[in-house]
């Protein structure tokens, strides 16, 4: 039975760390946490792009929004594999069709594993918002497994019950399997969006339309991200009619909980499969000897009102 998210009951906006790989849809996920979040910091991981590259592009947006807190770069790879980068979705820079300003500076720190774990012990109830693979998650979490019980949750985009990178696997679980079985089992709170969900929030072209009419510098650059973003998702798609907008949708389970409906499930993560790696194994099963639930499995979003805190959020940047 699908349930209703609750509403958040504080008016104080939730505190989280963003770990990310931009990424155009991560660098929405940047801009919606940075008008409805506290961040307390941004954390970087190996993706869309090497890890120098969405510390780069995480380095770009933090300028470009003037967000008041650090950049951290942590791993450069998977915990067992050798990395796997999305060019094919992001292009080479993993942030191409537009040119961006270069950074002010570089990351604050090289150790993002390390930010988390110290953060995370120094201030309770934060939220851990990974929307790339969740290596630095895990090996936060290998190290400090007291952060589970520390933390209000974790919210993740990943996984699914249909896959983008295999006919099975979504990309950020596929890049690193054995990361994301560390986090799957670590005993926190977990809000799983997957491809079920974020292939219902589609950037279309009359909503690109609607950031470019904004008219400022920062949405014309936008604007050209995102129609490169979504020509490439409809040119390698039979039926998208834009590019889904993956990542803004674990910050807004967060901040915007009441947008979505959901289950909670029992999910494992398979990391051996011949055709499977990387798969996100939800338990449906309608019977007593299914899996204890460990994950809120994000079902259904309301998209217009998703789209419009995203078109807000992209407008009130100065």
């Amino acid at each position: 039975m699908l349930a209703v998210m609750a509403p958040t009951s504080s008016a104080t906006p939730p505190r989280i760390i963003l770990d990310c790989d931009p990424g155009h849809d991560d660098v929405v996920a940047i801009i919606v946490a940075h008008r409805h979040t506290n961040l307390a910091g941004i954390t970087t991981v190996h993706g869309n792009a090497p890890l120098d590259r969405t510390t780069y592009n995480a380095c770009v947006m933090r300028d470009l929004l003037d967000v008041g807190c650090g950049v951290h770069s942590g791993a450069e790879r998977p915990l067992v594999a050798p990395p796997k980068f999305g060019a094919f979705v992001h292009g080479e820079s993993g942030l191409d069709g537009a040119d961006l300003p270069e950074p002010q500076a570089g990351a604050d720190s090289t150790d993002a594993v390390g930010f988390i774990i110290e953060t995370c012990r120094f201030e309770e109830g934060l939220w851990l918002v990974p929307t790339g693979p969740l290596t630095n998650i895990a090996l936060a979490l290998r190290a400090a497994p007291d952060l589970a019980d520390r933390i209000a949750g974790i919210s993740l985009m990943g996984g699914g019950t249909f896959g983008n990178r295999t006919p099975m696997a979504e990309f950020n679980i596929w890049a690193d399997p054995e990361a994301a079985e560390i986090v799957f089992g670590c005993g926190a709170p977990i809000t799983m969006a997957g491809l079920d969900v974020t292939h219902q929030f589609v950037l279309l072209h009359e909503r690109i339309d609607q950031v470019a009419a904004i008219g400022s510098d920062f949405t014309t650059l936008m604007s050209d991200l995102f129609r490169f973003f979504t020509d490439n998702y409809i040119s390698r798609h039979d039926h998208m009619p834009g590019a889904a907008l993956h990542d803004p949708l674990a910050v807004l389970a967060v901040t915007h909980p009441d947008l979505f409906e959901h289950t909670e499930r029992h999910v494992t993560v398979e990391t051996r499969g011949a055709y499977t790696t990387g798969m996100t194994v939800i338990d449906r099963r309608d019977i007593s000897e299914r899996g204890e639930p460990n994950a809120r499995v994000l079902d259904r979003v309301d998209a217009d009102a998703a789209w419009q805190i995203v078109l807000d959020a992209l407008a009130s940047v100065g």
